[in-house]
């Protein structure tokens, strides 16, 4: 946290700070000379925190306002779009699922019908071959 303390200083002549002309023209005293023992005290989050006297309290509630909203925003996106997905998941699973396995069963039952019919021309064809035509007929004798 940053303290503020008001110091009077009758003599500017010592601060680097001096608004004399001479000074300011040439100014021998840089800023690394100026020993800065708060900064190597102060962490990332208290210089963050000292950020917020700068911005207005109006400011402030309107951000604060505007993240909140979005956030719960976000929060209500989520939760739905979790509804939705739960609901199409279960539906398939209690629905298609077994539909597509009865489709299955159809096929193959369907497969198997065929395959009994063809048996059966085989067998039909073999105990009588005498009644179909000798040779190739050509159509209209």
């Amino acid at each position: 946290m940053v303290k503020v303390e008001i110091v009077e200083e009758k003599d500017n002549a010592g601060s680097p700070y001096a608004s004399s002309d001479s000074s300011r023209a040439s100014s021998s005293v840089s800023l690394d000379s100026i020993d800065s023992t708060a900064s190597a005290d102060e962490s990332f989050f208290d210089r963050i925190a000292a950020l917020k006297d700068i911005v207005p309290p109006t400011t402030r509630h309107n951000i604060s306002t505007r993240v909140a909203q979005t956030a719960s925003f976000v929060k209500r996106g989520g939760k739905l779009f979790g509804n939705i997905i739960w609901v199409v998941t279960t539906s398939t699973l209690l629905i298609g699922l077994p539909l597509a396995l009865i489709v299955e069963d159809e096929t193959k039952a369907e497969a198997q019908e065929k395959e009994m019919l063809e048996q059966q021309q085989g067998v039909q064809q073999m105990i009588a071959p005498s009644e179909s035509p000798k040779g190739l007929v050509p159509p209209g004798f």
